[in-house]
């Protein structure tokens, strides 16, 4: 994820590099071809090209519109994600109680707190379709760690994990039914909130549209020099460079805003975010060391994935 305010210049055009360097050679050919050569005096009205930019205007910025809808459905998810965490922590270290502060409730309660941290780590990783279980090991128990690797959906595991803990926190008395019901209430909030990013992530968006409107637009541009060249001569080719560049630029945001968890620079930050909620949940069990890494974290030059 992008978090720095000035997006270099290099990486912006970077994106479209090769269509840039395409649209240069054409418009460049027609110039000279049209003024040195005499082999083609084809133009057409400036109006037939400017209605076809009007209509993949259109189309484009609804395209975009959609495809920030499911960036920032994806981000209101992991907003939701960031608050039942801290909620569910909040939970464990005030309801989980039997009177008096045993080590076993100790214990407890971080092997829970831990694993919930866990499971961020390993949904991000997972959405990303990368290997899900990588540093839960930091985390976790051994026996905990074995029961996961036998799940090809690891943290639908881990929140089974915490429920198993919940009802053996209820046999042991360190909690009531009505408490035991609380929790498992936020533990199915973040269930549904896994569900709501697989959907996302599985949904693809429709190619045939995204197919059309790429037809169009390189038609757009193909007779955008015919329309230029009589008024600007080779002016026009400044000048669909700069209009080809801002049409492939849009096209390309939306390309990358419409599928959230391709671990790319435009993502939801997921592992970012992961890190915050690590870094509150261990304060939470006073564990203040973590604070000294997102230190030296904040301190990245342009983005974290």
């Amino acid at each position: 994820m992008l978090l720095q305010n000035k997006i270099p210049i290099k990486y912006v055009l970077g994106k479209i590099k090769p269509g840039l360097i395409a649209v240069s050679i054409y418009a460049t050919v027609i110039a000279v071809l049209y003024d040195s050569f005499h082999v083609t005096r084809i133009t057409i009205p400036l109006s037939v090209p400017m209605i076809l930019g009007t209509v993949i205007s259109l189309l484009l910025g609804f395209r975009s519109n959609q495809a920030y809808d499911r960036w920032w459905e994806a981000r209101i998810v992991w907003g939701a994600i960031v608050n039942d965490s801290r909620t569910l922590a909040r939970q464990i270290l005030t309801f989980v109680d039997n009177g008096y502060d045993s080590t076993d409730i100790q214990q407890f309660r971080e092997r829970f707190i831990r694993r919930q941290i866990a499971w961020n780590f390993a949904l991000s990783r997972h959405l990303r379709k990368e290997k899900p279980m990588i540093g839960l090991k930091n985390y976790m128990l051994e026996e905990e760690l074995d029961m996961v690797s036998r799940y090809t959906n690891a943290p639908a595991s881990i929140l089974e994990l915490h429920g198993r803990d919940l009802n053996y926190a209820l046999q042991k008395g360190w909690i009531n039914r009505y408490q035991q019901i609380e929790m498992d209430s936020t533990i199915t909030r973040l269930c549904d909130a896994m569900g709501k990013c697989e959907r996302i992530k599985n949904t693809v968006f429709p190619s045939t549209y995204s197919m059309y409107i790429h037809f169009a637009m390189n038609l757009f541009i193909a007779l955008l020099p015919f329309g230029l060249i009589e008024y600007f001569g080779y002016v026009e080719v400044p000048m669909v460079i700069a209009i080809a560049a801002s049409f492939m630029l849009i096209e390309k945001m939306a390309i990358h805003l419409q599928d959230p968890f391709e671990n790319k620079p435009t993502d939801t930050p997921m592992t970012q975010i992961s890190k915050n909620i690590e870094k509150d949940l261990k304060q939470m069990l006073k564990d203040y060391s973590i604070m000294e890494e997102a230190e030296e974290e904040s301190k990245s030059k342009y983005y974290v994935l």
